[in-house]
């Protein structure tokens, strides 16, 4: 389960494929320094983001991906 307080570096270390999760949202800064050492919360914050959304659709992202992976 993706939360507010993990960092978007990491995220996007579990699975490349959910960076068009946040470039939908406005975050288009995926590879600058800063998303290492920020979190979902803290993005959201500085872009204007509404958190709740971001993370409803992160992790709808990482459930499809994982009952994918069941399934094969």
């Amino acid at each position: 389960m993706i939360t507010k307080d993990m960092y978007v570096a990491d995220i996007i270390m579990m699975d490349r494929g959910v960076v068009p999760v946040f470039m939908e949202h406005g975050l288009h800064c995926i590879g600058c320094a800063i998303s290492s050492a920020e979190t979902v919360e803290m993005a959201c914050m500085v872009h204007g983001i509404d958190c709740d959304t971001l993370l409803a659709d992160l992790n709808q992202y990482f459930g499809a991906t994982e009952t994918e992976g069941q399934k094969a």
